[in-house]
C-alpha cells in the first residue's frame, strides 16, 4: 500500500467547455515531489528515562487526516498486470502534482494480492471514493462491498456490463468507437457493411455494436464472419465474406496485430480489394498498423493522442520508462476528483451525484461525461492510416454541446 499527497493547491483543470490543454500549463510549473506518509505522534522532547516512561500507542492502518479527502486507487501492483497498475498508480502521482491539489489523498491497494481484501481494506481506512478497479472480474466483486458502504467506484475497466449500482465505467468503449467510425464512414456515402470479429465476449459485443451503429446510421450490414485469431481462420472468414453480397466497408474488429494479418488477404479478395477498412479504439494503441501497406487508407475512431503524447514525455522524465496508453486514465480519473473536491467537505461521503454534470469533464483524453447508466461517454476523433503515420481526418468535439 502507498499513499500520494502534494503541496497547496495552485489551480483547478477546467471543465469541457475549456480547453484541456490547459492541464499542460499547470504541468509547467515546477511541482514538489510525493511523500510517503508515516504514523503520526510526536517525538519526545528529551530522551525517556525510567522514570519518565514515553506512551506511544500502536494505531492501526491509517493516520487520521482532518484536513484531506482520502481515495483509494484499486490497481494491479504485482502479478502479470503490475506493470499496467504501476503505471496507472504513477499517472495519478503526476496528476496530483500537476494541480497541486491539497484535498486529496490516495493511497493505492494491490488487488492482485485479492480484490475483495483490497477494498476491504480500503473501505475500513476511511476512503470515501475508489478509483479502479483494471479488470471487469475485479468490479463485479468490488462494487457489492463499496455499494453497502455508500461508496463510489470509477472503474477503470471498458466492459460496460459492470456499471450501475455505484460503479462507473472509464475506460475506451468499443460500442463507442464503432458508432464513431461508422457515422463517419456513412457520411461519405458508404452504405453497405461487413465485419470479420474475433470469437469471444469483445468480438460478440463488437458484432452488436456494428449492426446498431449501422442501423443507426442507415445502412446495411450484408456480413459478418467470425474468427478465432489463427492465419487460417482469418482466411476462412474472408473467404465467407466473398460469398455475400457485395459491401462498401468492412470492420477488423480486433487489435492492431490481427489487422496487419488480415487487410492483406482482405485485399486480394474479390470484394474486400476495394472497400474501406475500418478499425476500432485497440488500434490506437499499436502505431506499427501504418507500416502495412494494406492497411493504407483504413479509418478507426479512438481518444485523441495530442495530449496523451505531451502526459508521456512528462512520465518519462519523472519515471525513467514509458507509461501505458491506459496510463491516462489515472490521470484524468484524478482530475476529475480534484475538480469535485473544491464543493466535497473533508470527513463527508463523496459527492456522486456531481458525477452526472451535464457538461462533462476534460482531461487528457479529451471531454466525457457518464451516462444515466454509469458509463463513460466520450468525444472521439476519427483517424486515417497513412504510409508511415496516423492523421486525424475528423476532430473529435471539444464537449457535447457539438
Amino acid at each position: 500500500m502507498t499513499e500520494t499527497d502534494a503541496g497547496p493547491q495552485a489551480g483547478i483543470l477546467p471543465t469541457v467547455k475549456r480547453s484541456a490543454r490547459f492541464a499542460f500549463v499547470l504541468g509547467a510549473l515546477m511541482v514538489a515531489g510525493c511523500q510517503t506518509i508515516v504514523p503520526r505522534g510526536e517525538p519526545p522532547v528529551g530522551p525517556a528515562t525510567p522514570e519518565q516512561p514515553v506512551d506511544r500507542p500502536v494505531e492501526p492502518g491509517l493516520p487520521t487526516d482532518t484536513a484531506r479527502n482520502r481515495v483509494a486507487l484499486l490497481v494491479p501492483m504485482s502479478g502479470p498486470n503490475a506493470g499496467v497498475g504501476q503505471s496507472i498508480a504513477n499517472a495519478t502521482t503526476l496528476a496530483l502534482l500537476d494541480t497541486k491539489a491539497d484535498k486529496v489523498r490516495i493511497t493505492t491497494y494491490d488487488t492482485n494480492l485479492g480484490a475483495a481484501a483490497a477494498a476491504n481494506r480500503a473501505l475500513s481506512e476511511g476512503n470515501r471514493l475508489i478509483l479502479g478497479p483494471l479488470m471487469a472480474e475485479d468490479a463485479r466483486i468490488i462494487g457489492p462491498i463499496a455499494q453497502k458502504a455508500r461508496v463510489p467506484v470509477i472503474s477503470f475497466s471498458n466492459d460496460a456490463s459492470i456499471a450501475g449500482n455505484g460503479i462507473y465505467s472509464m475506460g475506451y468503449a468499443p460500442a463507442q468507437s464503432i458508432e464513431r467510425v461508422v457515422t463517419f464512414a456513412k457520411s461519405k456515402g458508404l452504405n453497405s457493411f461487413a465485419a470479420l470479429v474475433p470469437r469471444g465476449t469483445y468480438g460478440e459485443r463488437a458484432g452488436t455494436s456494428l449492426l446498431r451503429a449501422v442501423e443507426g446510421a442507415g445502412g446495411t450490414v450484408v456480413s459478418m464472419q467470425p474468427f478465432d485469431r489463427s492465419p487460417g481462420s482469418i482466411t476462412a472468414a474472408i473467404k465467407k465474406l466473398d460469398a455475400s453480397s457485395r459491401y462498401d466497408a468492412v470492420l477488423i474488429a480486433d487489435g492492431g496485430r490481427v489487422a496487419m494479418q488480415a487487410a492483406p488477404v482482405l485485399r486480394k479478395s474479390a470484394k474486400g480489394a476495394n472497400a474501406q477498412v475500418l478499425g476500432t479504439e485497440l488500434w490506437n494503441t499499436d502505431n506499427a498498423i501504418a507500416s502495412t501497406p494494406a492497411l493504407r487508407g483504413a479509418w478507426f475512431a479512438s481518444v485523441s493522442d495530442g495530449l496523451y503524447g505531451q502526459l508521456a514525455t512528462r512520465y518519462r522524465a519523472r519515471f525513467g520508462s514509458a507509461p501505458f496508453r491506459l496510463s491516462s486514465l489515472g490521470y484524468d480519473a484524478v482530475l476529475l476528483t480534484v475538480r469535485i473536491a473544491r464543493d466535497w467537505r473533508v470527513g463527508t461521503p463523496f459527492p456522486a451525484a456531481r458525477l452526472n454534470d451535464a457538461g462533462g469533464f476534460s482531461g487528457i483524453d479529451g471531454a466525457f461525461r457518464f451516462s444515466s447508466t454509469g458509463i463513460a461517454e466520450r468525444a472521439l476523433e476519427v483517424n486515417q492510416v497513412n504510409s508511415g503515420s496516423i492523421a486525424v481526418v475528423d476532430a473529435a468535439p471539444k464537449g457535447f454541446g457539438e
